[in-house]
């Protein structure tokens, strides 16, 4: 997939995720104006925790680990964020610095719409607070959901839901899902708090009922239906 040159070569990709679909349509033009494109090289932190805020950013190409990383370099895996999901909101609200590290998982490609002319906007037009509100809302709707399964379901059940949310884009993308996760079994365990071994069990049990198909950092889901039955069906973000 070509690289895109301009921001507003991102419009139909961004106006697949519900959040920018919703948006007036001057407020998505005034964020295409203000914003840069930004690539990464694999490996490549586009921020640290602790660095100071410097605006949004909405992912066009490849996926950014969002981590919490010790001072003795024990990480744990918050989430992926692919296209066209926007983040870093939070800090555009308190000002505070950067709760997590972003981390590209490969080449990557952002939209990068800086916290000054952010504000700048947001000074002349206060009745987009709301709309950045409801972005930030969607995170903190997620976050309830997985304090929510780690005290109530078994690690098994709980690995099933996060490989439907992320099939699904975590509630954000309109219209699509997909059938190829691109994340090594490891990372699914780190994200969930789960052992590598414990991990590997679950994954093989899914795959020998034919539901998932594994391969070497991806995880192919066949039979979505019957993942989502294994939920009770009633999974929703949004």
């Amino acid at each position: 997939m070509t690289a895109p040159q301009r921001p507003t070569d991102c419009l139909d990709l961004l106006n697949t995720g519900i959040w920018f679909q919703n948006l007036p349509e001057l407020l998505k033009n005034s964020l295409l104006q203000m914003s840069a494109i930004r690539p990464l090289a694999s490996g490549e932190h586009l921020f640290e925790r602790g660095d100071h805020p410097d605006g949004i950013y909405a992912v066009i190409q490849g996926a950014l680990r969002v981590s919490g990383v010790r001072e003795d370099g024990k990480e744990a895996i918050l989430t992926f964020v692919e296209p066209p999901n926007w983040f870093g909101e939070i800090a555009l609200f308190d000002g505070q610095l950067r709760t997590h590290t972003a981390i590209a998982e490969g080449p990557v490609t952002v939209l990068h719409a800086p916290q000054k002319k952010l504000h700048r906007l947001l000074e002349q037009k206060p009745e987009h607070w709301r709309d950045f509100g409801l972005l930030l809302c969607n995170k903190l709707r997620f976050a309830f959901l997985a304090l929510e399964d780690t005290a109530l379901f078994s690690a098994s059940e709980r690995l099933v839901r996060r490989l439907l949310m992320m099939s699904e884009g975590y509630g954000e993308w309109t219209g699509k899902s997909r059938r190829v996760i691109s994340l090594h079994q490891e990372q699914l365990g780190m994200m969930l708090g789960i052992s590598r071994q414990t991990t590997n069990q679950i994954l093989k049990n899914l795959e020998s009922q034919g539901i998932i198909a594994r391969s070497y950092g991806e995880i192919e889901i066949l039979d979505p239906g019957r993942l989502r039955a294994l939920t009770g069906g009633e999974l929703k973000i949004r």
